[in-house]
C-alpha cells in the first residue's frame, strides 16, 4: 500500500474514532452523571410504577452494552492505527496475504483478509 492510501485510510480510521470516542461521551453522560431521578424525569427518586424502574433498569443496562461495544471498536481502531503507521496495514495478520482495500473501505479496522475472517468465524461458530 503506498503511503497516499495508508493516509486516507488514516483519516478514515480517526474520523471513525472521533464519532466513537464523542457516542461514549454521550454515554458516559447519561450512565454516570444522571441520577435514576434525572433520567426519569421525576421530582421524585422514585418511579410512580414498578415497570418504570424495570425499563429505567433495561434502559440503562442497554447503553452499558452499547458502551462497551463503542469501547472495544476504537480499541480495534487504535489497533488498526498502530499497524498504519508501522505499514503493516492492510496485510492479514494469520495469513500476512493482502486485505482488499474493498474490504478495508467498508471495515477499515479489519485484521484479517475474507477469507481468514471466514474461518476464523466459522471456528467461532458466527454466522
Amino acid at each position: 500500500m503506498n503511503a497516499r492510501e495508508l493516509k486516507r485510510f488514516e483519516k478514515k480510521l480517526l474520523d471513525e474514532r472521533g464519532k466513537l470516542l464523542k457516542q461514549l461521551g454521550s454515554r458516559a453522560e447519561f450512565l454516570f452523571h444522571k441520577t435514576q431521578k434525572d433520567s426519569a424525569g421525576d421530582l421524585s427518586a422514585y418511579s410512580y410504577h414498578m415497570a418504570d424502574l424495570g425499563t429505567d433498569a433495561m434502559e440503562r443496562e442497554k447503553e452499558f452494552l452499547m458502551a462497551s461495544v463503542e469501547g472495544k471498536m476504537v480499541q480495534e481502531i487504535d489497533d488498526a492505527l498502530r499497524r498504519v503507521h508501522s505499514k503493516t496495514y492492510g496485510k492479514c495478520e494469520l495469513c500476512e496475504g493482502k486485505i482488499s482495500k474493498e474490504r478495508l473501505d467498508i471495515v477499515p479496522n479489519a485484521r484479517l483478509c475474507i477469507q481468514c475472517q471466514e474461518k476464523e468465524d466459522e471456528r467461532e461458530g458466527v454466522s
